[in-house]
């Protein structure tokens, strides 16, 4: 008669335990394993799809860009303009005088090596895309971008130095993998 439950809700033996706490235990453990694996899908769907991590970073192979060269690449859908700068536009951008500047940031915060400026091209007044990577392209009065829509220039730097936009190029996270490799996201 061990099966008999007294009126005071333990067994015969005296420990307390019954039938009905495991039955509560078993029903607890079988429901939570059941829940997380019904939510485990979505929950697994919030993580970004195999083709958006491809994008979230590309490397950029730098040995065929000339001194004085840019080309664009595109990074999260954005283009990103990677200039091999000049000599002259190294020294332009790090002597500009940060008091005549919308977004004042000296050149070395924008830059890993000088000899190389990587921004994202996109005019930060309203989402233009500014010229200054063809040869043949107007770059404004600072020799960096210049955005026709409204009039924006840009520096070597990438910094707003004259027009409507009020910050300059942002710089996308990178890093250089070797001297001519990078890696930008």
């Amino acid at each position: 008669m061990a099966d008999i439950t007294h009126p005071d809700g333990q067994d015969g033996e005296g420990n307390g335990a019954t039938r009905r706490d495991f039955l509560y235990l078993t029903t607890a453990a079988v429901g939570a394993v059941g829940t997380a694996a019904f939510a485990w899908p979505f929950i697994d769907s919030m993580n970004p799809a195999a083709d958006t991590l491809a994008l979230s970073s590309i490397d950029v192979d730098l040995s065929p860009i000339a001194v004085g060269q840019s080309i664009t690449v595109s990074w999260r859908g954005k283009p990103v303009f990677v200039r091999h700068r000049t000599p002259g536009e190294v020294q332009a951008a790090e002597e500009a005088p940060e008091g005549d500047m919308i977004d004042p940031e000296p050149d070395d915060a924008r830059v890993i090596n000088p000899e190389w400026l990587i921004v994202v091209g996109v005019c930060t007044h309203l989402g233009c895309i500014p010229l200054g990577q063809k040869p043949t392209d107007q770059r404004g009065e600072y020799g960096g971008w210049f955005c026709p829509c409204h009039g924006s220039h840009y520096d070597t730097s990438g910094r707003i130095r004259k027009g409507p936009a009020p910050l300059n190029l942002p710089v996308p996270e990178y890093e250089f993998l070797s001297d001519t490799q990078i890696r930008i996201g």
